[in-house]
């Protein structure tokens, strides 16, 4: 019944849906004729808004740029590449295989989200590769759904674009409510640590029952589906040069992994366990520097990886400049408005949670969204008398929640794998219905 619902949504998504930068641009319109519309500004005030705005998330644009890059190479170095391959080994039937993929993309995703994306692709493939070998008969779009699935909980954990940047010194955020706001009240709070497992249990039960019958038609793995190499690089001839040399040698960027290794004991040593955006990419770059096999690798990697940071580069000054709209013309308090108007002190961060899920479907990117929807529930809390920690993290469920069915983050996923959109987010839609009743709850909980 459940895949019966998802399928005119699918039609729908494969129809109209474009690419994410014409969301930005749209919605820069749309912002943009509320602006004219809805407050005194007019046009010259809102163009000359939009224009200073357009730099005001550099620092922030390079922060999430850096996260996705880092997850990625560090998914890629040798050892990570080599354990992944070796956990595909481990699932013994079919129930076992598509809760394993789900449950390792979930756990690798509250670690970083980039990482997250590359071990639902590696695991989905591995794992059907294994199953055959094993003469396991594993439908291959759900084993690539369940990995996509895992991507759920990302802004739950240790990489949440949301409540890292609540978390950062100098952020808007802090500019609005006048401190920041600590991972120990978001992230780290008890009601997100129990949301954690409540909703990975969920999703991974739902993805198992989701499984073919014997007499269900399967799809396995495909020709040509597969990731790039991992590992080390070539081995140099006897005819190198001292550069060369220097290049390949695994002392240099162990030297300075263990600085900044050095470095990070002390910073925690010193402020406790006090995450920022900064301090979270900086871990991700020393298991990086300490697991690369040599400088020239790491260029390797990096250059890969910058294919998957484009997009997000040229669409962060759209969100600056949205941002620049709404703060210099009033639009955010007459938004915040509506919501105050709507909202009780209970049901705000609900409220949150659900006009992120709605945003996220036109701003597909954790950051850009938190950048524009966060200056209105943040003016909302403050003035219902809400824990703003509960809004930043309404806003963070609902971002990873519609993922679901936003394709664009599955889109490399789906190259890798070789399959079609239509092929997996039936069963997609179904995580995002179990998510959204568990991640509902956690908001009201949280108000309690």
């Amino acid at each position: 019944m459940l895949r019966a619902l998802s399928a005119p949504m699918v039609r729908v998504v494969e129809r109209w849906l474009p690419g994410s930068l014409v969301f930005a641009v749209v919605l820069t319109f749309i912002v943009a004729g509320m602006a004219l519309v809805l407050t005194d500004a007019g046009p010259g005030e809102v163009l000359m808004a939009w224009g200073d705005g357009l730099t005001g998330l550099l620092a922030f644009m390079t922060q999430m740029a850096l996260v996705l890059l880092l997850g990625y190479v560090l998914a890629n170095t040798g050892p990570v590449r080599t354990l992944l391959v070796r956990a595909a080994t481990l699932p013994r039937n079919p129930a076992q295989a598509y809760g394993f993929v789900a449950l390792m993309a979930a756990l690798a995703s509250l670690l970083t989200w980039g990482l997250g994306l590359v071990v639902a692709a590696l695991l989905s493939i591995e794992v059907s590769r294994v199953g055959r070998e094993r003469g396991m008969r594993l439908h291959f779009p759900l084993l690539v759904a369940a990995g996509y699935s895992g991507f759920g909980v990302w802004h739950m954990g240790y990489s949440g674009s949301g409540p890292l940047a609540a978390a950062t010194p100098g952020s808007f955020v802090e500019k609005m409510v006048g401190h920041t706001i600590p991972i120990t009240q978001t992230i780290f709070s008890w009601w997100n640590l129990a949301g954690i497992v409540v909703a990975v249990a969920a999703l991974t039960t739902g993805i198992v029952m989701l499984r073919p019958r014997s007499d269900d038609r399967i799809v396995e793995l495909p020709e040509g589906a597969e990731l790039d190499a991992g590992g080390a690089s070539p081995r140099l001839s006897e005819e190198t040069t001292p550069a060369d040399r220097i290049d390949s040698a695994r002392a240099v960027t162990l030297l300075i992994g263990l600085l900044l290794l050095a470095y990070l004991v002390m910073y925690f040593a010193t402020n406790g366990f006090d995450l920022t955006l900064d301090i979270v990419n900086w871990t991700f770059l020393c298991l990086i520097l300490l697991l690369v096999d040599s400088p020239r690798r790491l260029g390797e990697l990096v250059a890969d990886a910058a294919r998957n940071v484009g997009d997000i580069l040229v669409q962060f000054p759209f969100y600056a400049g949205i941002l620049g709209m709404m703060s210099a013309t009033g639009l955010i308090a007459i938004l915040s408005d509506v919501f105050v108007a709507i909202s009780t002190p209970a049901t705000l961060g609900l409220w949150a949670f659900l006009a992120g899920g709605i945003v996220n479907i036109f701003v597909p990117s954790g950051g850009g969204q938190f950048a524009v929807q966060a200056p209105i529930f943040l003016d909302a809390a403050s003035r219902l008398g809400v824990d703003p920690a509960i809004v930043v993290m309404g806003i963070a469920y609902g971002d990873q929640w519609t993922n679901m069915i936003q394709p664009f983050w599955a889109l490399p996923l789906l190259a890798m794998a070789r399959l079609r959109i239509r092929d997996v987010m039936g069963y997609t839609s179904v995580t995002l219905i179990v998510l959204g009743v568990v991640f509902g709850a956690i908001m009201l909980v949280a108000a309690m």
